[in-house]
């Protein structure tokens, strides 16, 4: 292909699981794509790995004290460096690429998401958290700019492969499936005792750690849930989740006339990246494909939400509403960090969430400001109820 018909590429979030699989994808494919930007929020060691490796045109530390390191790493290439969460707004802004993989974990990653669709540019989005807090305002947004939004979710890549060729027709439901994670089938007196390091072992998914707790509480099939309604703007009735240990079908979508179409693969989280970089091509790949014969058992089940009452609050917030949701994601973020720390017990997540949700007003349809201004309410509260 030649080098002008290359997809100009820019990773936000370089260093994280999925930023790490899409340059592993970029790779494998030089000729169709390049990378122009590249951000880390601290890594700086692999940032400039990745840096040399790949000659991006710029690249964003987000902590500013690790500036002058990486600035100096660099210093004998022809990239230039900045550093700071205005700098991650202002590259988002630039017309130096043409698809932008938004794989910022968490909150973080709204604003520059935000700018980059005020651009025009399409976004392959990682970063679920984006349309949680406020799918409203960068759905509408990206009407208005014409920005196409394509999902790397693995459940949501499915939704939007299966909907091909069907924009006539009407969905009467689409089924998020999710393995269960680590403690499938656990009770209440097991989970208790849960420690950080089980927390993080996914039985399927190879995931950084924030995503990895939130599949262990099932919270990650909840705000996947606020997500998809979104995405393919549906009344909070038409999402469904189900369990699906094998973690071979993706997600599925139930039409009115009662037929389904689900999207199955092995899971690889390179696939959806590949998909959503490519997008509307479909492109070689040297994956690894599914052997029918193993497992030999595609296996169903309702969500224990008595146990994993994280998927009870998430689909509480997607009926509310409003600011709901960016609180449960504000008091969410703020209770695994605090897991991670060994600051909170794994139970302690879903009360602090609740607590939190509890307390911070709400209010029905908020400005971008009013979600600020609730995230950082719901982050200070759910942090006054962590023991020092």
């Amino acid at each position: 292909m030649p080098e002008q018909y290359k997809k100009r590429v820019a990773i936000f979030g370089s260093t994280g699981s999925v930023g790490r699989q899409a340059l592993e994808v970029i790779s494998a494919n030089p000729d169709r794509f390049s990378v122009e930007i590249l951000t880390a929020q601290s890594n700086d060691e692999l940032l400039v790995k990745q840096a040399n490796e790949f000659s991006p045109d710029i690249v964003i530390i987000g902590d500013e004290r690790k500036y002058p390191k990486v600035k100096e790493a660099l210093a004998n290439k022809p990239i230039k460096v900045f550093a700071g969460e205005q700098s991650l707004q202002d590259v988002a802004a630039m017309d130096n690429y043409d698809i932008m993989l938004a794989a910022i974990v968490g909150f973080a990653g709204l604003m520059p998401t935000l700018r980059a669709i005020e651009k025009g540019k399409a976004i392959a989005l990682a970063n679920k958290e984006t349309l949680v807090v406020a799918g409203d305002i960068i759905m509408r947004k990206a009407v208005e700019h014409r920005a196409p939004v394509i999902p790397v979710d693995s459940e949501h890549s499915a939704i939007f492969q299966c909907l091909v060729g069907e924009t006539r027709n009407k969905i009467e439901k689409i089924v998020l499936t999710a393995s269960g994670g680590p403690f499938l089938g656990k009770k209440p007196n097991f989970l208790v005792n849960v420690k950080r390091d089980h927390a993080l072992q996914h039985p399927n998914w190879s995931m950084g750690a924030k995503i990895s707790i939130d599949s262990a509480t099932l919270m990650n099939k909840g705000l996947e849930m606020i997500e998809a309604k979104w995405l393919f703007n549906l009344q909070p009735d038409q999402v469904q989740v189900i369990i699906h240990p094998q973690s071979i079908i993706h997600s599925m979508i139930q039409f009115e006339d009662g037929s389904i179409k689900a999207q199955m693969g092995l899971p690889d989280m390179k696939l959806p990246i590949q998909y959503a970089l490519a997008f509307p091509h479909r492109i070689p790949s040297t994956m690894p494909r599914y052997n029918f014969k193993k497992p030999d058992k595609l296996t169903f089940e309702d969500a224990d939400t008595k146990t994993f009452r994280n998927l009870t609050l998430a689909t509480d917030a997607l009926y509310k509403g409003g600011n709901v949701p960016c609180v449960l994601n504000a008091a969410n973020e703020i209770a695994v960090y605090a897991f991670l720390k060994n600051r909170i017990g794994f139970l302690d997540m879903t009360d602090l969430i609740e607590r939190t949700m509890q307390h911070v007003p709400f209010i029905q349809q908020p400005s971008l400001e009013d979600y600020f201004d609730s995230d950082g309410e719901a982050r200070n509260f759910a942090a006054s109820l962590i023991k020092l």
